[in-house]
């Protein structure tokens, strides 16, 4: 993403020379020999600074936690509030009138303390566009902001907090110093929209719709049955440009005919829907790719990452501007993009982002796809803590099922480096199987399919592939095709026409039995 990798390394050049302004805490300048001390020592050490943040991690019992090694070997991360942010942080909570009250309050004082916390040491150079790649010890991800004003440039954490001194080193991980408390997450997507008046039309929208359910999931990592949601939303200031005033306006415009606003096949409830995409998806993970991503409404969104701007729906067929310049020459807006200065917002049910146009259902192009069982809440899970998995119980998983001889399956996520798996993941079963995956829908067309697996291990199996129930291709033979350098192997499968946007079933069943490492399921427009 040109525009942002631009924006990036700016910020990155100016965030090396100036620190967040005038309010940087006065770091005891004989408390050099960081490396040998942990991110407790440091806070005792600088007590006067930091006293209240140590009471919060006291209080909430990860004190100990602060003073230790992290037993997954990668360190911590602490954003550490002055005692001026913890003071502005009760001044502007109606919860709390002092200090003391918080205190008390040990459930909050308790996730307050974890939700500062990163499970993995990491310095600023890593920081992403979009989400920490770690979870914070309350479960939740932080994202992170690149910010500038007249007289410097700094990180900002979850859109409220800046960095005022950075990569403070310790023997146990990282601690940033911030301005403001971070306030942890406590509501959905929906109490988001109903919250923020901002956005009247499109919360109005959700109610006549009946999407609240979908937007008010609270996922936490435990929670294995829900997948979260990322919503694209236009402030109420982008439906005025276009005309709408109010929910009657959009319905005019939308389904002036059809007032059965919950029925899926209406018009205003696939408008809202289209708004809607399945997963928590940061502007960092659209960076670089050009696909469609799959909504709750009739279409999917078409979504290019690859030029300047993250561009929405640039299908080369609506104008959604005309910028005249002072020379009187125009320029014609082909595409909707992001304010991403406001985007990447928290939820409890995953990820909020404000568009710059009104975003219309429109017929996606096909587009090529990669399904790694993304769709499956049990792994995402499981992806976040790393290791192998077993799974005895066929229930616990909603796009999988299968039939083997012990019904045993496994998921691996590998922090072997080595691994030639996408993304270090994939599934294996053993035996005599069969194993069926429910894919999302997928734009109507032909497409070549292929499956990717391990292939080169006489223990592996003999397969035949079942895609909506028919055969395709012929046998495949997993113990070969791949090699020592990379033991996965790409096998094609041959031509699928699709006619409806819809889930579709593949199933790959042993006819020697043996083992299956199954990575990856490719379509590729033909």
């Amino acid at each position: 993403m040109k525009r942002i990798l631009y924006l990036f390394s700016i910020v990155v050049f100016a965030l090396s020379f100036q620190s967040c302004g005038s309010d940087e805490p006065n770091l005891n300048p004989d408390f050099e020999d960081m490396i040998n001390m942990t991110i407790f020592d440091f806070i005792e050490e600088n007590d006067s600074l930091f006293s209240k943040f140590k009471q919060i991690l006291i209080a909430g019992d990860i004190d100990k936690t602060m003073s230790a090694y992290n037993p997954n070997g990668d360190g911590y991360t602490l954003f550490l509030p002055t005692n001026d942010a913890i003071d502005a942080f009760i001044q502007q909570n109606d919860k709390f009138s002092s200090f003391d009250d918080l205190l008390a309050d040990i459930n909050y004082v308790s996730t307050m303390a974890r939700y500062h916390v990163v499970n993995q040491g990491i310095i600023t150079n890593d920081f992403p566009f979009g989400a920490l790649p770690e979870l914070n010890l309350a479960g939740q991800y932080l994202t992170i902001r690149y910010d500038t004003d007249a007289d410097s440039s700094y990180y900002k954490i979850n859109n409220e907090a800046p960095v005022s001194v950075k990569n403070i080193e310790a023997s146990n991980g990282y601690v940033h110093v911030v301005l403001n408390a971070l306030t942890p997450v406590t509501y959905t997507t929906y109490d988001w929209l109903h919250q923020n008046t901002d956005f009247s039309i499109f919360y109005e929208a959700v109610e006549a719709t009946g999407f609240q359910e979908v937007l008010s999931r609270i996922i936490v990592r435990d929670t294995v049955s829900l997948n979260p949601v990322t919503l694209f939303a236009e402030p109420d200031s982008v439906f005025y440009k276009n005309n709408i005033f109010s929910l009657d306006d959009l319905i005019q415009k939308v389904s002036p005919e059809n007032n059965d606003y919950t029925d899926s096949y209406n018009a205003l409830y696939n408008f809202v829907g289209y708004h809607i995409l399945t997963g928590s998806i940061f502007l960092s993970d659209l960076e670089g790719v050009a696909t469609n991503y799959t909504s709750y409404g009739d279409n999917p969104v078409n979504i290019n990452g690859e030029g300047i701007d993250l561009a929405i729906n640039n299908l080369g067929k609506e104008n959604y501007d005309t910028i005249v310049s002072a020379s009187n020459d125009s320029t014609f807006v082909k595409y909707i993009t992001f304010y991403y200065d406001e985007s990447n917002i928290l939820t409890q049910s995953g990820t909020v982002h404000f568009i710059n146009y009104v975003m219309y259902p429109r017929q996606a192009s096909r587009a090529e796809r990669y399904f790694e069982f993304y769709e499956e809440p049990l792994f995402n899970q499981y992806r976040e803590e790393g290791g192998e998995f077993l799974i005895e119980e066929p229930e616990l998983l909603t796009t999988l099922s299968w039939t083997v001889g012990n019904d045993q399956l496994i998921f691996v996520k590998s922090a072997d480096e080595s691994i030639t798996a996408w993304n270090n993941d994939y599934i294996i079963v053993d035996g005599d199987f069969s194993i069926t995956y429910t894919l999302p829908r997928i734009v109507q067309g032909a497409y070549e399919l292929s499956i990717r697996a391990h292939a080169f291990s006489e223990d592996n199996a003999v397969v035949e592939v079942f895609f909506d129930g028919v055969k395709i291709g012929g046998l495949i033979d997993l113990t070969r095709g791949g090699d020592s350098g990379d033991p996965y192997a790409e096998f094609v499968l041959g031509s699928v026409t699709l006619f409806n946007y819809e889930p579709h079933e593949i199933t790959i069943r042993s006819l020697i039995t043996g083992t299956l490492n199954w990575d990856v399921v490719h379509f590729d427009p033909i």
